[in-house]
C-alpha cells in the first residue's frame, strides 16, 4: 500500500508539473507571438523555466530527506559546473548574450568590426548576433565570439572617413594638402585634416580624413571621397602612380598617366543609396529599435498622465492630462501597428 501511494504521488507530481509547464509555455508562445524582437527574452524565460521544472521535480517527488539532499547537491554542482565550463559550451553563448544585453554597447543598426567581420547588426539573439555585410549577405556570429574578441563599434554621432595614398617627392606637400582638404570638404566631411603618415624611400604617404556625421551613408561617402580625391589630383596634373613604375616605365618622361579631365563626365545619380541597398535589413532593424524606444517613452508618459488625471485636487492639470492621454493612446496604437508591420517584413527576409 505504501509503494502504491508513493507511485501515485510520483505520477501526480509529474502530471501536475507537465500540465503547468505546457500551460506556461503556451502562454509564453502566445504572448511573444509576432514579436521577433523579444526572442531573446522569450528564450531566456524558457531556459529559466526548464531549470525551475527540474528543481520542482526534486523538491516535490516523494523522496527521503537524504536522497533529496543529494539530488539538490548534484543539481547545484551540475549548474555551477556548467556555468564554470561555459566558455566552450552552449551555455557560454547564453552567458555572453546576457552580457551583451546588459552592457548595451551595441544594438541593431550599429556598424561593428570584430575580427575579420564588418557589417551592421540586424539581430541580437540569446545565442548569436547577426550581421549584414557589405555584400548584403547575413553572417551569424556566436555571442561568445563577440565577448572573446575586441569589438569596434562605430559611433552614431559620427566616424572618421579617410583615404590614404602615396605620391612622389617632386610634388609640393602644400599643394597636395590643399587639394586633399578641398576633396574632403566637397564630400561633406566636417573638420577635415591631412596627415603625413610616412616618408618612404621613393614616396610620401598622405592620409586625408574628416568627420562623417551621416554614418548611414558610409559606403556612399567613402566612394565619393575616393572619387573626389582622384579627380582633384588629376585636375591639378598630379599622377597617382607607383614610384617604382615612374622609375622603370619606357615612356617619354614628360608623358603623364592622367585621364582627360574635360572628357570625364560626372556619374549619373540614380537616386539609390548604396548603403540602403546593401544594409536594407539592418536599416529596418534600426528603425524598429528607434520606434520601440518611442513606444516605451510614450507608455511611460501615459502612466504619469493617468496619475495626474486621477488627482481631483487639480482639475486643470487633470483635464490637460486626460487630453494628453488620448493623444498618447493614438500614438501608441500607431507605433504598435508600424512596429508589427516592420517586424513582419524583417522576419520574411
Amino acid at each position: 500500500m505504501e509503494y502504491l501511494m508513493i507511485a501515485l504521488q510520483t505520477v501526480a507530481t509529474i502530471v501536475v508539473l507537465a500540465v503547468v509547464a505546457r500551460f506556461a509555455n503556451n502562454r509564453l508562445v502566445k504572448h511573444f507571438e509576432g514579436k521577433p524582437h523579444l526572442a531573446f527574452r522569450r528564450q531566456l524565460i524558457q531556459l529559466a523555466g526548464v531549470l525551475a521544472i527540474i528543481l520542482a521535480l526534486i523538491l516535490f517527488l516523494p523522496l527521503d530527506g537524504e536522497l533529496r539532499g543529494q539530488l539538490l547537491s548534484l543539481y547545484g554542482i551540475v549548474v555551477s559546473a556548467t556555468i564554470a565550463l561555459s566558455s566552450t559550451t552552449l551555455v557560454g553563448n547564453v552567458m555572453a548574450g546576457i552580457m551583451l544585453k546588459t552592457i548595451k554597447s551595441c544594438r541593431p543598426g550599429y556598424y561593428i568590426t570584430v575580427g575579420d567581420h564588418f557589417g551592421r547588426i540586424t539581430a541580437m539573439d540569446l545565442l548569436h548576433t547577426e550581421l549584414q555585410t557589405e555584400e548584403r549577405d547575413l553572417t551569424t556570429l556566436p555571442n561568445l565570439y563577440l565577448v572573446s574578441n575586441p569589438v569596434r563599434v562605430m559611433r552614431t554621432s559620427g566616424t572618421l572617413l579617410s583615404v590614404e595614398l602615396s605620391l612622389g617627392y617632386d610634388v609640393s606637400r602644400h599643394e597636395i594638402e590643399k587639394l586633399l582638404l578641398a576633396a574632403a570638404t566637397e564630400t561633406g566631411l566636417e573638420s577635415p585634416f591631412v596627415q603625413i603618415r610616412e616618408l618612404g624611400d621613393f614616396s610620401v604617404t598622405y592620409r586625408v580624413s574628416g568627420l562623417l556625421t551621416e554614418v548611414n551613408r558610409l559606403l556612399d561617402k567613402r566612394r565619393e571621397l575616393r572619387a573626389r580625391t582622384m579627380d582633384a589630383l588629376h585636375a591639378a596634373g598630379i599622377e597617382i602612380v607607383s614610384p617604382n613604375f615612374m622609375n622603370t616605365r619606357n615612356f617619354d618622361t614628360n608623358e603623364q598617366f592622367i585621364p582627360d579631365v574635360k572628357a570625364v563626365e560626372e556619374p549619373v545619380e540614380t537616386g539609390t543609396s548604396t548603403d540602403a541597398l546593401v544594409f536594407d535589413k539592418a536599416e529596418e532593424a534600426e528603425s524598429v529599435t528607434k520606434l520601440r524606444e518611442q513606444l516605451e517613452a510614450a507608455q511611460e508618459r501615459i502612466k504619469v498622465c493617468r496619475d495626474l488625471a486621477g488627482d481631483e485636487s487639480k482639475p486643470d492639470a487633470a483635464s490637460a492630462a486626460a487630453t494628453e492621454i488620448e493623444t498618447l493612446e493614438r500614438k501608441i496604437e500607431r507605433l504598435t501597428v508600424l512596429i508589427d508591420r516592420k517586424e513582419a517584413k524583417i522576419s520574411e527576409e
